[in-house]
């Protein structure tokens, strides 16, 4: 299976990185081929611009190669920090830029847009692991979880991929190094999950 990996945290020391790099050797073990992108390291542009919008724009050789990895892939995580019940921007750009009609989703014949577009991603499973200083049930009562419902509803569920499973590990500011270590085999656990190993 294609699995198309996405990082999105400007530290390289950060827990996120931690996260992937686990992700990414947990793939490899269960002899999966990985499209892995760093998206600050890679100094990805998050800003659409207008000459993008149109559906049939002839787009740059970047985010062809971004368009054509997500639309191959049988499988996408993400990871990345919660930042005010959001990815971060250069996640956010990288979204606008990359989940997009024909490629992602279509609106079907005559629907102007207004409608619900038929999902064109053929992953079988979406994972996306979040960092966060605040704890689950707050998150959940006070700020309603706002990413479960971008993620799941809102990108995924829209472009065809019902398999969903998010996981957030918090709280990271006062974590220990043996929790981190849990968690991390959590992550490989999900993807032995979710990606298990190729037989030949």
């Amino acid at each position: 299976m294609i699995i198309s990996v996405i990082l999105a945290h400007p530290d390289p020391e950060s827990f996120n990185h931690a996260i992937a790099q686990t992700v990414v050797e947990a793939l490899k073990a269960n002899r999966h081929r990985v499209f892995f992108h760093d998206l600050y390291q890679e100094k990805f542009d998050p800003r659409l611009n207008l000459e993008e919008l149109a559906e049939d724009a002839i787009l740059p050789a970047i985010i062809r190669k971004h368009c054509d990895e997500i639309a191959a892939a049988s499988g996408i995580v993400i990871v990345h920090p919660n930042w005010w019940g959001q990815p971060p921007a250069i996640l956010k750009g990288w979204l606008d830029r990359v989940i997009r009609p024909d490629v992602a989703y279509k609106f079907l014949e005559g629907d102007t847009g207004e409608g619900i577009p038929k999902g064109l991603l053929k992953a079988r499973a979406a994972l996306v692991f979040n960092t966060s200083n605040t704890e689950t049930q707050r998150e959940k009562d006070v700020f309603g979880d706002p990413l479960e419902n971008i993620w799941k509803n809102c990108i995924f569920g829209l472009c065809g991929i019902t398999n969903f499973h998010r996981r957030m590990f918090n709280v990271i500011v006062t974590s220990t190094e043996d929790q981190r270590r849990d968690w991390l085999i959590d992550v490989e656990k999900d993807i032995d999950t979710f990606f298990p190993k190729v037989t030949i």
